[in-house]
């Protein structure tokens, strides 16, 4: 199994375009900083690849791994299709990106469908340009994640019933947000890739315990982080993400775990986004890593 990670910032990336926060302003003054939003391509047996949610940055994460880029024909493109954890714009609003392509196939719940199709429009929008193709992500056992071959498996893992703002009204649904478990039968590997966690439920629970690698939400640093950098009335649990740190937090589960284990979707006003952050000193105690942008992950 190969995964490639393409970006591990949360919406608005980091820098963000209106943020003049300590997070921003030093990824404008370091380059090395900079965080695309999060993301992650996952290599089929046949070498094609899914990317896991399509954010606005697709085009250039795209472009920028030699893997994923298209050749040798013209219009010749190794991505066969995208996966989509949630309905969240900072995850979706990259499928129009990809409006060129002669066909997109796009798996997802019911509930992130729906929200696409009803509250976004995105198929009467796409249609004039190509053929959007839509396959149900399983949640109960597990499928090829691409069908024309029988070797990676995908299963989504339901973790929170959080709906994005343009469908607050929508029919609650657990699974408005899962977490991915990746299962390679060759290699007998496993992989978790959860980049928002409102909630850990034991499903989360037990299929972390068995995976090899695990990449999970890492918007906020502790709970407070939101109301302290006044970005926010909410705390970081009140916004739909488990904090790292503290009573709750995610880092002591992961440091229980056998798996590698790495956070992703850091907000801009996380302190983990600082290279010389200590609190970079206090995850490695535990075994725990930050992902990083252009990270290769091979199981």
């Amino acid at each position: 199994m190969l995964l490639l990670v393409l970006g591990t910032a949360a919406g608005g990336g980091i820098p963000q375009w209106n943020c003049a926060c300590p997070g921003c302003s030093g990824a404008r003054a370091d380059p090395r900083r900079r965080r695309r939003h999060a993301s992650l391509a996952v290599r089929t047996d046949d070498g094609r690849w899914y990317v896991v949610n399509a954010t606005p940055d697709i085009g250039d994460q795209i472009d920028g791994r030699p893997e994923l880029r298209p050749g040798p024909g013209t219009r010749d493109t190794p991505l066969a299709g995208i996966v989509l954890t949630d309905a969240e714009l900072d995850h979706t609003l990259g499928i129009a990106r990809l409006r060129e392509t002669d066909g997109l196939q796009v798996v997802s719940t019911a509930p992130v469908r729906q929200a696409l199709l009803d509250r976004l429009h995105l198929g009467d929008v796409l249609a004039p340009y190509t053929s959007m193709t839509w396959r149900e992500l399983p949640q109960r056992g597990a499928e090829p994640l691409d069908r024309d071959t029988p070797g990676l498996r995908i299963t989504g893992i339901p973790v929170s019933g959080k709906r994005p703002r343009y469908a607050a009204d929508a029919p609650e649904d657990d699974a408005w947000v899962v977490a991915l478990r990746l299962y390679d039968p060759g290699s007998g590997a496993t992989a978790l890739y959860a980049p928002a966690l409102a909630a850990w439920p034991d499903s989360l629970d037990r299929a972390a315990a068995e995976a090899d690698c695990v990449i999970v939400d890492g918007t906020f640093w502790d709970d407070e982080e939101p109301r302290r950098t006044g970005i926010s009335e909410r705390t970081a649990t009140g916004m739909g993400h488990l904090p790292i740190e503290g009573p709750g937090g995610t880092a002591e589960r992961l440091a229980r775990l056998s798996a590698r284990c790495l956070y992703t979707h850091l907000n801009n006003t996380n302190p983990l986004v600082d290279p010389a952050a200590p609190q970079h000193k206090t995850l490695a105690r535990l075994g725990l890593e930050v992902a990083n942008d252009g990270t290769v992950i091979e199981l």
